[in-house]
This record gives C-alpha cells, sequence and structure tokens, in this order.
C-alpha cells in the first residue's frame, strides 16, 4: 500500500502522519498539543462519568468528571507532528493517509 507522500525543501521524500484518534483514557488534558496546533484541529471536552462527551461550555449541571482533548476538525490536520511531539502521555494516535 503506498501513502500520501510530499517532499522537503530539499526533495527528500516526507509521508505526513495524521492525528487520528486521542485517548480519553491517556490525555490529562494539559493543552500542550492545542497550544502548538495552528490549524484549530483539537478542542478541550469535558468527559462525564458515564464517558460521554461534554462541551464545557454548556455543562450547566456540573457533569464533567474531567476534560481531555478531542478531534474537532480531522480534515484540518497536515500531519506536522507538533502536538505528538509535545504530549507528555503519548495520548495520540498518528497515521499516514493512504495514496
Amino acid at each position: 500500500m503506498s501513502f500520501r507522500q510530499f517532499t522537503t525543501r530539499d526533495g527528500s521524500a516526507w509521508i505526513p502522519k495524521y492525528l487520528t484518534k486521542i485517548s480519553a483514557e491517556l490525555c490529562i488534558g494539559c493543552g500542550r498539543c492545542f497550544k502548538v496546533c495552528t490549524h484549530s484541529v483539537m478542542k478541550l471536552m469535558g468527559v462525564s462519568e458515564e464517558g460521554e462527551y461534554i462541551d464545557p461550555e454548556e455543562d450547566d449541571d456540573g457533569d464533567i468528571e474531567k476534560t481531555v482533548m478531542s478531534i474537532a476538525n480531522e480534515g484540518n490536520c497536515i500531519g506536522c507532528g507538533a502536538c505528538f511531539a509535545v504530549c507528555g502521555t503519548k495520548a495520540q494516535t498518528h497515521e499516514p493517509v493512504p495514496a
């Protein structure tokens, strides 16, 4: 299987790995990945006791048990890997896209 491939400035081949998943179990909601992403790929979300995602701005009942990052705009990811590089818990999964 071949993957989407680009070239760097010096002509070297580069296969980007795109953000495909963020583990709610591993993510601690620190926001480091959000801060380095310049393409608005992620959003901080609350997680209820039942494991459901809740927008923190809409939580009037106090149902949020913890906050984690979620993928909000998957198509905006350019595969640079900056978010993965700063994730202390390695909660993210990045994969190349088939050509």
